[in-house]
């Protein structure tokens, strides 16, 4: 087995690093208020960008690790992983186990009102914009520039970003999902030699200055163009409300559901790779 192969697409799964059903929120007792709030935060549409990331990243990685197989089969493999109905769902049983209903309202409140409504609807967009590889380079040309420049914008992402901790709850996120990659290979029988535990670790943590260097640029990236028609005033609200309760709160809520649900994607990935490598060998 090809090592530098597994790493390219193990670093893709780092790099791709943050849904109707609300059945396992009812069960939870507070059903009601969960629904509302993904509608607040547009979580079915963000969903389904996920979804075209992941097919955008399956790919990548057909194309390192099996470039002669990486056809119908394999997209099909991995638009059935990245399901976006399976994920709402695993994401939305997170949240009601995460959030109480009070918190949950709360954070509906800043949500359906200003600035809150409009930072949810930018942030969707400007996802949406960066699956454009020109979008994408062009936000970070952008990003690198008002760092370079240190103006007060970048100054402001700063501190949304250390408010929210978002480098290191990402980095973490994405070292447990390439591990969950690696054990799917493994188990997926990518590796007739074996592979220990120890090793595994090894080898994903010998990608994290990587994983942190591609986590932060990607962040400022796609921050400074989702916030880019904000106000200073209203991005400020934005962060003050990110250190509030039901901001920490909602924080602590969305990585708590969503990393579970990617660290399962990441493994079915694995495990779909080894069964692709297989048959190539066949």
């Amino acid at each position: 087995m090809d090592m530098t192969a597994i790493r390219g697409a193990v670093f893709g799964i780092a790099a791709g690093a943050a849904l109707v059903t609300t059945a396992p929120a009812q069960a939870a007792g507070h059903g009601e208020e969960i629904a509302a709030l993904s509608a607040a935060l547009n979580l079915e549409e963000m969903v389904g960008i996920m979804h075209a990331e992941g097919i955008a990243y399956g790919t990548q990685i057909g194309s390192d690790m099996f470039p002669d197989r990486a056809g119908a089969r394999w997209v099909g493999m991995v638009a059935d992983i990245y399901d976006p109905e399976r994920i709402y769902e695993g994401v939305i049983a997170g949240m009601a186990e995460a959030l109480d209903a009070t918190e949950a309202q709360a954070i509906s409140a800043f949500f359906t009102t200003e600035p809150g409504a409009s930072v949810a609807a930018l942030e969707l967009s400007a996802r949406r914009a960066m699956l454009d590889d020109e979008v994408d380079a062009m936000a970070r040309e952008i990003a690198a520039l008002a760092a370079a420049d240190e103006t007060e914008r970048f100054g402001q992402i700063e501190a949304f970003i250390a408010a929210n901790d978002l480098i290191e709850t990402n980095v973490v996120g994405a070292l447990n999902s390439n591990y969950a990659f690696y054990v799917g290979l493994l188990n997926g029988g990518a590796f007739p030699q074996g592979m220990s535990e120890e090793q595994i670790l090894q080898d994903v943590w010998a990608q994290e200055p990587d994983i942190r260097d591609s986590t932060e640029e990607w962040l400022y990236s796609f921050l400074m163009l989702a916030y880019q028609p904000l106000s200073d005033g209203e991005l400020d609200t934005y962060i003050a409300f990110s250190e509030t309760d039901a901001g920490v709160a909602l924080n602590r809520a969305l990585f708590s559901a969503f990393d579970p649900v990617f660290e399962e994607i990441s493994l079915r990935l694995g495990f779909a790779a080894a069964q692709m490598l297989q048959s190539a060998d066949l």
